[in-house]
């Protein structure tokens, strides 16, 4: 999801401004539609919806016109992949208090990936995250809420924190958990602050501590999401654009 999606259309497509056109992505659970922009008279931009399970589902693009009948122009598969990312926010979400998974997890920070890798990862992975269904009960510090702040131990928050992934860590602090971790010592005496500190992440130190910090810049920045019952509707302010997301 949150990808651009250019449609070009045929030149017996190409009409009049007053026609507007949308994409309607049916899926075996969840229905989305989306309002497009036009680019020029044979290409529209929209965004692709954060869907909720890897499948292939059809796609409708569909033109209104006031007074006249909603009409489908052309018809196509559109297949949401399971990817590296998706993977990995799973795991991590499923690993959340499991000690050994979690101390398995900080072989990554010994091969210390380039900036580049570690930007490219922060942004795919913290998406992906946006995109799972977590159960309601999820807790950044896992299922056992008996354990106290004052219990070391390695938890997600260090993970995102010791390689330096600023938008997973804005997740990760917005969800049940994530402030209370912030307190929590590993088995080293490390806090994810301190972590921060000591590997000279200033922006990340800033997140964790400043009251007002706002979120790092993502595509998530860039739209706001109303969510009403089984209904949600969000609006893209880069294109402009508008999403309708329904289950069915």
């Amino acid at each position: 999801g949150d990808s651009v999606i250019t449609v070009q259309l045929t030149e017996e497509d190409k009409v009049e401004d007053d026609v507007v056109f949308y994409l309607v992505f049916t899926g075996s659970t969840v229905q989305h539609c989306t309002s497009t922009r036009k680019v020029n008279p044979g290409s529209l931009e929209t965004i692709s919806p954060g869907h909720d399970c890897c499948e292939t589902v059809k796609v409708a693009l569909c033109a209104s016109r006031e007074g006249h009948p909603v009409l489908i122009v052309a018809e196509e598969s559109f297949q949401f992949v399971q990817d590296e990312a998706y993977d990995a926010a799973q795991f991590l979400a499923t690993c959340a208090g499991n000690q050994q998974a979690l101390n398995f997890t900080r072989f990554l920070d010994r091969s210390r990936p380039p900036a580049a890798d570690v930007d490219f990862l922060d942004e795919k992975v913290a998406l992906a995250f946006r995109h799972l269904k977590l159960p309601a009960e999820w807790n950044v510090l896992g299922a056992d809420q008996s354990l106290t702040e004052n219990v070391p131990r390695e938890t997600l928050m260090h993970f995102a924190v010791r390689l330096g992934l600023l938008r997973l860590t804005w997740f990760l602090l917005q969800q049940p958990g994530g402030r209370g971790a912030l307190s929590i010592h590993n088995n080293e005496g490390a806090t994810p602050v301190s972590l921060a500190l000591e590997r000279g992440y200033q922006k990340l130190h800033q997140l964790l501590t400043e009251e007002e910090a706002r979120e790092p810049d993502s595509w998530s920045t860039l739209s706001h999401t109303v969510h009403s019952g089984d209904y949600s509707v969000k609006h893209h302010r880069g294109l402009d654009v508008y999403m309708l997301t329904a289950e069915a």
